[in-house]
């Protein structure tokens, strides 16, 4: 199946936007849902709506069979050693903030090491300074060579025997880096540390193996992989999962209460208090059958193909600079075009019917160390094509005829 196959699977791609058939460039932000995924949602909701691991009427059991079948997808998609390693999350950032909270808060100590990149998203480096704030731990910072990738060498030399954490993604949502995390654990283990791995751009575009990345604790989202918003997974070597504390409490996590003491459930319940995200578990699952169906190695070789002809016909646009790497790329690619502001540069695109996304892309960071205040984005998906490429830099010229004066 083909990419113009593809996107006729996808209901909201068929519109136009400003007079304009819809060229959809956001894809790292959120990207838009196959027909499969509504409908399992929808069914769930025409048939199945029950609550889960507690009613023992029909509807409950297909709930629970329904939200624990969502589990074991996401465990084989991922290539978990059990089903007990997948704990549902609202998201990306929801399961580093637990690992953050449950488990680093209770390992780190005054003058251990934390150690990230400059080119986190804010949901990879806020939990781990506030960790530094309350334990007295130091954050570490693994410096970016002149494309924004990272050196192993330079790996080696920021991790040490008082490291705790090391906390990296696996693919820049910014610069299209996909950084070498299988090696990067592997050094972190070398000196006794864990290795936390933001999966948010990683998970929806390669296939992701946990137990040979050998990554202690993988967070993702399913609204980046076709699925809906409001449901991930934080994936988390049992034994590790199983000393750490939870950090919400409530019904359905428990296993006993007493008035003064009480005590939890096994994994992956006692993460999981209150009413789950059943149906989101249910549509997550949708969206791993479709992705699975398309085949996630055929998905990263259309994505960086696509971002290789970009950044070639990018270039071709005098006054536009292209952040990252120009060769090794995931599928976005992120710019400036001369001085004319992003959102100006994004909003003359929506004009034309084009999405992009315009900002600093929870990357402040990063952008100081880009010496820019914010950047444009567009980044790709199974569903794009060559053509939406070449509307982009359609619009972009036209961009630039406009603000002719703004650029050099």
């Amino acid at each position: 199946m083909n990419s113009k196959e593809i996107r006729q699977l996808f209901p909201i791609l068929h519109q136009e936007i400003n007079g304009h058939p819809l060229v959809y460039l956001d894809s790292a932000a959120t990207s838009q849902k196959p027909v499969s995924v509504i409908e399992a949602i929808k069914h769930y909701y025409e048939w199945d709506n029950s609550n889960v691991h507690r009613g023992v009427h029909t509807l409950g059991s297909r709930a629970t069979d329904a939200y624990e079948g969502a589990r074991e997808k996401v465990a084989k998609f991922i290539n978990a050693n059990s089903v007990e390693e997948i704990i549902f999350t609202r998201g990306t950032t929801t399961g580093l903030n637990m690992v953050a909270s449950g488990y680093a808060r209770a390992v780190c100590k005054e003058g251990d090491e934390i150690v990230i990149t400059p080119m986190e998203h804010h949901s990879n480096l806020i939990p781990w300074q506030q960790v530094a704030k309350a334990t007295g731990a130091v954050l570490k910072y693994i410096p970016l060579q002149e494309d924004g990738s990272i050196l192993l060498q330079d790996v080696e030399d920021t991790i040490t025997d008082r490291t705790k954490i090391v906390a990296i993604t696996y693919v820049s949502n910014v610069l299209g880096v996909v950084n070498p995390v299988k090696a990067i654990a592997a050094i972190a283990h070398r000196h006794g540390a864990k290795m936390v791995v933001d999966g948010a751009q990683s998970t929806p575009h390669l296939k992701v193996d946990v137990q040979d990345l050998d990554c202690d604790f993988y967070a993702f989202s399913g609204h980046k992989m076709c699925g809906p918003t409001g449901i991930g997974a934080l994936y988390g070597k049992r034994a590790l999962l199983e000393n750490m504390e939870p950090i919400e409490f409530g019904g359905e996590m428990i296993d006993h209460v007493d008035l003064y003491e009480s005590t939890w459930k096994d994994l992956p319940w006692k993460f999981e208090g209150g009413t789950p995200i059943i149906a989101g578990a249910v549509g997550l699952g949708a969206a791993i059958d479709f992705l699975e169906s398309i085949g996630l190695d055929e998905i990263d070789r259309h994505e960086k193909q696509l971002a290789a002809y970009a950044v070639e016909r990018l270039s071709e646009i005098e006054g536009l600079t292209i952040y990252g790497p120009r060769n090794e790329r995931a599928g976005l690619v992120t710019f400036n075009l001369g001085d004319v502001h992003p959102h100006d540069v994004a909003t003359v695109l929506d004009s034309e019917g084009i999405a992009i996304r315009a900002g600093h892309h929870c990357c402040q960071p990063l952008m100081r160390w880009l010496q820019v205040s914010s950047t444009a984005r567009a980044s790709f998906y199974l569903y794009n094509t060559e053509d939406d490429v070449d509307r982009l830099v359609a619009s972009l010229l036209k961009t630039k005829e406009y603000f002719g004066h703004a650029i050099g």
